[in-house]
């Protein structure tokens, strides 16, 4: 089954050129069923690929999903053309009377200020409160994942030495939670950040668990217990050249950034790198939709609590 994006969104042509479902408003109002209602609020500067590479992963189950894409009232994105912004976006505001199957809440390039230096924070806390009685379950993404475990539970961000970038290898801690079924033993993700969340901080929280862990890149996949809150501290979502795209735009600006780690094929970065996560990234998202949204979720929306 499709996704329901809007008919003139820049994402449909794409993934329509990749033999992904998509499905326009036009067509979904002749269709007599109850799709999932996901919303993303999406606060990467990269807002249409963030929005393909999304909906790539959402397109790619047996369940129709209409897709609302959130904006915040307080901060006004830069690098992304007003006219896409105000044809494909809401305000927060113009949804919060509205319930939601499942929400995301990507990443943003703000990772090295404190949380409430954050010019938006006090409206994030509020759309991340607001998602506990209105949303059936949130994912969030790097650092969307570090602010809802800081908002949430209070655990907070640590430092690193340098940026984590690359593709890491991590290991299934609990393969019986239905957010892995299906995963092999270790598997692939890239990773993107400069600061980390201490497994000893998790684990001292009774309320979330780490289900999938890296020697290197730390605590990747962690779930609140009930799995109403999903955080992911990589970019499962990434297409295969965005790392490239990130590496060499910090060259260009002489930041003498590291190689990404396992990634170019024999570290050179005039290789094209191949993408070695899709599988697991399209398995994580529909096991999402399936077991945490759409097998709880309740069939009238107004009776979310």
């Amino acid at each position: 089954m499709p996704i329901n994006i809007p008919n003139e969104l820049p994402a449909k042509a794409r993934l329509e050129a990749e033999n992904i479902f998509v499905m326009t408003e036009t067509r979904a109002t002749t269709q007599d069923i109850r799709p999932l209602k996901i919303a993303i609020l999406n606060l990467m500067p990269t807002k249409i690929a963030t929005e393909t590479q999304l909906l790539r992963l959402l397109g790619n189950i047996p369940i129709q999903v209409d897709i609302e894409l959130i904006g915040l009232d307080t901060h006004v994105p830069q690098n992304t053309p007003q006219e896409h912004l105000l044809a494909f976006y809401k305000p927060f505001s113009a949804v919060k009377h509205k319930k939601f199957d499942g929400f995301i809440i990507t990443g943003a390039p703000v990772e090295l200020m404190d949380f409430e230096d954050v010019g938006y924070w006090e409206e994030l806390c509020e759309i991340m409160d607001w998602t506990r009685t209105n949303v059936q379950s949130t994912f969030h993404i790097c650092w969307g994942a570090q602010a809802g475990l800081y908002r949430h539970y209070g655990i907070n961000k640590t430092p690193l030495a340098g940026k984590l970038s690359g593709v890491y290898s991590h290991t299934v801690l609990n393969n019986r939670e239905t957010l892995l079924r299906g995963f092999d033993d270790t598997f692939l993700s890239p990773h993107s950040r400069w600061t980390t969340i201490s497994e000893h901080d998790l684990q001292s929280c009774s309320e979330v668990e780490v289900i999938a862990t890296s020697d290197l890149a730390g605590a990747h996949i962690i779930v609140a217990r009930g799995g109403r809150q999903v955080f992911v501290c990589g970019h499962m979502e990434y297409d295969a050249d965005t790392l490239a795209g990130e590496y060499f735009r910090d060259l260009g600006k002489n930041e003498n950034p590291d190689i990404p780690y396992n990634y170019f094929e024999e570290n050179n970065p005039q290789n094209t790198p191949k993408n070695t996560w899709r599988a697991h990234a399209n398995l994580l998202f529909s096991n999402w939709l399936n077991y945490h949204v759409y097998q709880t979720t309740p069939y009238d929306l107004s009776e979310l609590d």
